[in-house]
This record gives structure tokens, C-alpha cells and sequence, in this order.
């Protein structure tokens, strides 16, 4: 591993654990093992470092979605594909689904907060779409797909949580489980 992934990574399970307000440099590049002047060489300051984070992992999941909603099909059938790249990508990228969604829970005033609110409002988008293309079939949206896509994501965002509570190194949700969860879901919107 060469000094710039060192950094990243150990910032990463920092911010995970703690917070990306509570971490300082000092800690970064000592669990990094390399130096301040080696982080600053390849970041520029601690919100560089973050802003990479974030740019390459968003990135990943961004793709994910996008894969995910282009394909045509029935409400039921985008809305799994579009769980099975949420829980895909926080199998893969755990710690930084954890850091991401803190961030997002953290005080508004927080640079982590600032930072992470433009991707998940960029992810969000993803999933109103689906409701908004859906609204000739779900006809009760009246004007409310913004509702739906925050309750969806909320619904994902609680399943991984939870689940992970047992299974943090192993976190895996399975298709009859995600299939499951949309159903739920849906269940409550066509009611």
C-alpha cells in the first residue's frame, strides 16, 4: 500500500469511528504512519483529504444507481435494483456508508455535514425520479414522490443499520431480503 491509500485509509476508519469534526491531522498521520507534510503533498489539508473520499466512493455508488434506474421495468423492480446497489455498495464500502450516513445525521453546521449533504441529496434525486416516472401507475402520489423517495431510503438506510448491528464484518443482504424490504414498502404506498 503506498503512502497516499495509507492516508486515505486510516483517515477513513477515523472519521468512521469518530467523525470527521473529532479526527485531526495530527491522529490521521500517525495511524497513517507516514508524516503532516506527506498528507498535505497529496491533499493539500484535512478537506482535501475528505473531498477525495468522498469524490471516489460517491463515485462508485453514483455509477451503481444510475445502472440501476436506466433499466426499464415495473415500480417493484427498480426499487430492488436500486436496494440491491444501496446494499451492494455498503457491503463493499461499509466503512464509508457508516462515515456518510453519520455525516449526514451530524449538526447541519458541521463541515461534515457540508460536505455530505450534495451527494445524498445527488442520490435522492435518483430514487424521486423513479416515483416521478411511476406516477401514472401509483396514482395516491399527489405531488408526494419526494415523500416516498425520503421514507425508501430511510426504509434502506434503517435495514443496514440494524442489520449490521450482528453482522458488521460480514454485511451481506440477501435478495429474498431485499425483496422483502420493497415489498414492505410498497405495501404502505398502495394502501
Amino acid at each position: 500500500m503506498d503512502n497516499r491509500e495509507a492516508i486515505i485509509n486510516s483517515a477513513l476508519k477515523l472519521f468512521c469511528r469518530r467523525g470527521y469534526d473529532a479526527v485531526g491531522v495530527q491522529e490521521i498521520v500517525d495511524q497513517a504512519g507516514i508524516t503532516k507534510p506527506t498528507l498535505y503533498y497529496y491533499f493539500g489539508s484535512k478537506q482535501g483529504l475528505l473531498k477525495e473520499i468522498l469524490r471516489t466512493n460517491s463515485e462508485i455508488l453514483e455509477k451503481m444507481l444510475q445502472e440501476a434506474v436506466e433499466i426499464q421495468g415495473d415500480i417493484p423492480d427498480v426499487l430492488f435494483r436500486v436496494a440491491r446497489a444501496y446494499f451492494d455498495f455498503a457491503a463493499g464500502h461499509w466503512e464509508f456508508y457508516l462515515f456518510m450516513v453519520s455525516q449526514f445525521h451530524s449538526g447541519h453546521g458541521t463541515e461534515g455535514f457540508m460536505a455530505v449533504y450534495p451527494l445524498i441529496s445527488r442520490f435522492y434525486q435518483y430514487v424521486v425520479k423513479i416515483f416521478e416516472d411511476a406516477s401514472d401507475v401509483l396514482g395516491n402520489m399527489n405531488g408526494r414522490q419526494g415523500q416516498f423517495a425520503v421514507s425508501f431510503m430511510g426504509i434502506l438506510d434503517s435495514h443496514m443499520m440494524l442489520y449490521s448491528l450482528n453482522h458488521r464484518d460480514d454485511f451481506y443482504m440477501s435478495d429474498e431480503r431485499t425483496y422483502e424490504i420493497v415489498r414492505q414498502f410498497l405495501y404502505g404506498i398502495y394502501t
